[in-house]
């Protein structure tokens, strides 16, 4: 009996959230990046597509291309509209039932204008955090809404409530006036209503809770509030998926607002993740490349050329690769 052929290898396909941030600071950074295989690489690829957004799009292209990459669709092939990524029920085992991810944060009160602190942010531990659960999680169950304890900085929330509710991303509002980014929902308008009252009795309940007596004893931000992300339902398990490789370190640099980092950051991930790509597609595999910045994301392939782009492709060779920050900047 001869042997089956071997199934050919997945594509390898790195995806790097916050490859560039619209803050000036960063901005200024780019032409003194050390991204030399970066620039090789893009070199080698063909730009296969182009996700444009805007700064007040509530799911971030890094989401957005994640979304796509792991088959997140409706059941008429269509994306998820903006705000409407089912994160919750996606990575749960009863993705039919409507679900979202609650965070403990700290809202910070300035002049004109509330900025928002997560959790993983302010040093919350599980004894504080889980304090704080056990006096939300009946006023939700009042409301319908089941509350699990997943993480300290992460509550696992389901509830009919939760169906198609519009909510903005936690990396979009890390940092960022927070007010034009509260849950909406034109389909559920009454869910959206309820989730902004527990939002604010979360707040109230908080505000006097011993733990942040606790908290401000020790010079620590208090926890006054809640963050609500990723909410809706799936109408089926998502297929088994190929999860792109997603480096974090660019993440949370950029969400720190620390610039510094951020850089050093890329310069690692040039090294240790960029060049390996960048060897494998010079071998002739299949590899992809999506860089997302705040607004839009790109993504890269080594898609078949014909004669005349080998030919074009040729010539850009000899000139050597462009910068890369260039590319970065357009996002």
């Amino acid at each position: 009996m001869s042997a089956s052929p071997m199934a050919p290898e997945a594509p390898q396909h790195l995806l790097i959230p916050f490859a560039s941030a619209s803050a000036p600071e960063c901005r200024a950074i780019g032409p003194q990046l050390a991204t030399p295989h970066l620039a090789a690489l893009l070199s080698e690829l063909t730009l296969q597509h182009t996700d444009t957004g805007d700064d007040h799009s509530l799911s971030l292209p890094h989401e957005r291309a994640l979304a796509h990459a792991l088959g997140l669709v409706q059941p008429a092939g269509s994306a998820y509209g903006d705000g409407l990524l089912p994160w919750a029920a996606a990575q749960s085992h009863t993705p039919a039932t409507p679900q979202a991810w609650f965070t403990p944060c700290h809202f910070q009160v300035g002049m004109e204008q509330v900025t928002l602190l997560p959790g993983e942010q302010l040093g919350l531990d599980d004894t504080h955090a889980r304090l704080l659960f056990d006096a939300l999680a009946p006023f939700c169950a009042e409301d319908g809404i089941n509350l699990h304890f997943e993480s300290a900085t992460r509550w696992h929330a389901s509830g009919e409530a939760l169906r198609g509710i519009a909510c903005a991303s936690l990396d979009r509002v890390i940092g960022r006036p927070v007010d034009a980014w509260l849950v909406e929902s034109p389909a559920n308008p009454a869910g959206a209503q309820l989730l902004k009252r527990l939002q604010s009795e979360a707040q109230m309940l908080f505000y006097t809770h011993a733990v942040n007596d606790a908290r401000e004893a020790a010079r620590q931000h208090i926890i006054n509030g809640i963050w609500i992300s990723g909410a809706g339902a799936l109408p089926a398990p998502l297929a088994p998926p190929t999860t792109p490789d997603m480096p974090d370190t660019l993440r949370q640099a950029a969400l720190r607002a620390d610039w510094a980092a951020w850089q050093a950051a890329w310069a690692a991930l040039d090294a240790t993740a960029i060049k390996p790509l960048l060897d494998a597609a010079r071998r002739g595999e299949a590899v992809t490349l999506t860089l997302c910045g705040e607004r839009s994301a790109q993504r890269w392939v080594n898609a078949p050329r014909s004669a005349g782009a080998r030919l074009g492709h040729f010539f850009k060779n000899l000139r050597g690769p462009a910068p890369a920050w260039k590319v970065l900047e357009s996002l």
